[in-house]
């Protein structure tokens, strides 16, 4: 009888941590004269109204995939970027305070946005060096790094054959995602669009990367023109 070995689907591998990475919907836009809350030094802004959209759309995506746990950090855009998802599956959201967004330094305050928009030759330098401590006093590459594999041990360390959502950033999804790759460049992947998925898996002795920046489920709110350089 003739033997046949089929491919098939990727199947989570025992003892294995599925994370979806979400990133938070659209902020409400840096305006001139407007001061932008703030939480231990990071801004802390709301969602804009197609901020608010994305979450839906994240939270009908992600309703029927079982999820275990909903991670999100203390700042209030990843909350009501979680809440529709939420709400839908029956989970509370846990905040871990190491998930917040990298710290800007001199340019927290609407200033980041505002220096990368106009080509401030600091913004250009950080880029073309891949480090976000060009930027006066703002966090390293290292430290962001540091913070975030101990936040994600403890997460991965509590959920063995499970699937959780992070709702975060971008730079910290860049900094995962570059971690889960083997290192490299600093900004490889730096620039997931608000409300985009990345699905990564941890197996007890690797990563998989098994899709980034999937904005699929956002229907035209992903065909704008992308912008030349990311947003905080």
């Amino acid at each position: 009888m003739a033997t046949e070995y089929r491919q098939h689907r990727f199947s989570r591998p025992p003892g294995a941590t599925e994370l979806f990475l979400v990133r938070h919907g659209e902020s409400a836009p840096v305006v001139p004269g407007v001061a932008i809350p703030q939480v231990d030094g990071h801004d802390d802004p709301a969602l804009a109204p197609e901020g608010r959209h994305q979450a839906e759309r994240v939270g009908e995506r992600l309703a029927d995939q079982r999820i275990d746990a909903i991670y999100v950090s203390p700042l209030r855009r990843t909350h009501e970027t979680a809440a529709p998802l939420a709400t839908r599956v029956g989970l509370t959201p846990v905040v871990v305070p190491d998930l917040r967004e990298v710290h800007l330094g001199e340019w927290e305050g609407g200033a980041f946005r505002r220096h990368v928009a106009e080509g401030h030759p600091t913004a250009t330098r950080m880029f073309t060096e891949q480090r976000w401590d060009a930027i006066p006093g703002a966090e390293s590459t290292e430290a962001l790094g540091a913070r975030l594999h101990g936040a994600l041990e403890g997460i991965i360390g509590a959920h063995p054959d499970q699937r959780v959502v992070l709702v975060v950033h971008g730079g910290v999804i860049g900094e995962v995602v570059r971690m889960a790759a083997g290192g490299g460049r600093g900004f490889a992947f730096v620039g997931a669009d608000n409300g985009s998925i990345t699905h990564l898996v941890r197996t007890p002795d690797r990563w998989v990367i098994r899709r980034f920046n999937d904005t699929a489920h956002l229907g035209g709110f992903d065909l704008e023109p992308a912008p030349s350089l990311p947003e905080a």
